[in-house]
């Protein structure tokens, strides 16, 4: 704490090395200590801990105990009051700078981007800016289908939401159609929640009255970004509008893919095969397992008559399988014969 040291003994008066706690416990026992005893811990004259006898300049003699401890505790009050007063000009600067930042504020008058360490951060966040809600909540929830803990974490914010008659829009993968419990919230949502499905979504997304967003901050969502800045809330809800507009009502059918045997979601995975994505890859944007995808690919495989991925990739561009569905598709396709058929001899 003291602000003298020495190069062998780089301490302060509140912590002693081990040689010098010796030396100086000897000389308060003794009442004094020579100064050969005391040559290996010049520590203890340069802290003013020992000093020269006015008797015998031959002897040092300690300072009481008290008086280092006084000291000590004066050095405390005067380091605590340096650092009030340094903290209370970083205060100040702070002010300062934000205030010649003012478009990086939000209208709200909280700060644009903060950034949200631990669940608990974020479900307090989030439980704050459901309780200021009044109009709308807009939502993407990437993923397969729903699991029960994760709808009925957030069920409170929603029910609360909806007694408060704010309209609530939910976009999902196409998989998450497969859940009951996704239904089952629906329904308990009434009339106050929509909810539409596409083939991928992008990354979670929660917006409040379109002024207030937050995304995820790190891959297992431990941290997340609570977003207000208009014009960032202005580009997210953008997106979002865009990807409703392409997404299909959960109580509405899959269209038909236009080609007999392939299911919709066959055709999605042919797609993102087509893009040269591999299967780990494809599974994640449909929030689907490695295993159910690679049945898919599988099953995707028999029914275009592919022996190898490689075939399966001419098979799937034969088939107009690498892109949105086209106009002449409107009516089944026949599907390439398998190897070994008439055709391919």
């Amino acid at each position: 704490m003291a602000g003298h040291t020495t190069e062998a003994h780089p301490h302060g008066a509140d912590r002693l090395c081990d040689a010098g706690d010796r030396v100086y416990s000897r000389a308060v026992r003794r009442g004094r200590v020579s100064r050969k005893d005391a040559e290996s811990v010049p520590c203890l004259v340069e802290l003013a801990l020992l000093h020269p006898d006015p008797d015998d300049m031959g002897w040092l003699v300690p300072t009481s105990p008290q008086e280092v401890m006084t000291r000590l505790l004066r050095e405390m009050h005067e380091h605590v009051v340096a650092t009030q007063s340094r903290m209370g000009e970083a205060v100040s600067a702070f002010e300062w700078y934000a205030a010649l930042g003012g478009d990086a504020r939000a209208s709200a008058g909280g700060v644009a981007i903060r950034v949200l360490d631990g669940l608990p951060r974020i479900r307090a966040a989030m439980d704050e800016a459901t309780e200021a809600c009044t109009s709308e909540v807009l939502a993407v929830q990437p993923g397969g289908i729903r699991r029960e803990d994760e709808l009925s974490e957030g069920l409170h914010r929603a029910l609360a939401l909806r007694r408060r008659g704010v309209r609530m829009r939910d976009l999902y993968t196409h998989v998450a159609r497969h859940g009951q419990g996704l239904r089952n919230y629906m329904e308990l949502m009434e009339e106050a929640a929509e909810a539409r499905t596409l083939d991928e979504v992008t990354e979670r997304l929660i917006v409040f009255d379109r002024t207030v967003a937050f995304i995820p901050a790190s891959p297992d969502r431990t941290m997340a970004l609570e977003l207000r800045h208009p014009a960032l809330v202005g580009y997210l809800v953008t997106v979002f509008e865009r990807l409703w507009r392409l997404a299909i009502p959960l109580t509405a059918p899959l269209p038909d893919t236009g080609i007999e045997g392939i299911t919709h979601r066959e055709r999605s995975i042919a797609a993102l095969l087509a893009e040269g994505h591999q299967d780990a890859v494809v599974a994640e944007r449909l929030g689907i397992s490695v295993r159910t995808c690679r049945a898919h690919i599988a099953r995707l495989s028999e029914t275009l008559g592919a022996a190898s991925r490689t075939q399966l990739g001419v098979r799937i561009a034969q088939a107009g399988l690498d892109g949105p569905p086209r106009a002449a598709e409107l009516q089944p396709l026949t599907v390439p014969d398998r190897p070994g058929s008439p055709s391919d001899r």
